[in-house]
């Protein structure tokens, strides 16, 4: 298995936080790893729920959702012949906001291919939503 991770810190209560991540079919408003995310259900972010994802460089993925914590995390997979990726999504409260985790990964025979392959846009990509996430939870003119 090969893993690829960012923290960041947030100066916004969790709950806030949760809310701006965990409303996925905006995530393209505020980072650009993210073209468009299209639920294939409807209602709240639950367990089983998909989701189809475009990004730039990436052919479309579908995504879904295997845990969910409310107001915590969420996980989904994305499953390809011989890989299974594993996006995992949590919050933490800090003394000063809140601590995100963003975190992949790469299981399978060609999983650990794919994890070097795409290792620095991967990198690149973590990196974009997580500071997109920290601009909106922090941006006290976005409305929730």
């Amino acid at each position: 298995m090969t893993t690829a991770g960012i923290d960041v810190e947030i100066a916004a209560p969790p709950e806030r936080v949760w809310a701006v991540m965990s409303d996925i079919e905006r995530w393209h408003e505020w980072t650009r790893s993210v073209t468009s995310i299209t639920r294939r259900d409807s209602g709240p972010l639950a367990v089983g729920s998909r989701v189809a994802i475009r990004q730039p460089k990436f052919p479309p993925a579908l995504w879904t959702v295997t845990a969910l914590e409310p107001g915590r995390s969420f996980a989904w997979t994305n499953v390809a012949p011989g890989i299974r990726v594993l996006a995992t999504h949590s919050v933490e409260g800090t003394a000063s906001g809140t601590r995100v985790r963003l975190s992949l990964e790469y299981r399978g025979i060609f999983g650990g291919l794919l994890a070097r392959l795409t290792k620095g846009i991967t990198e690149r990509y973590l990196a974009m939503e997580a500071n997109g996430l920290k601009r909106r939870s922090e941006d006290p003119a976005f409305r929730v």
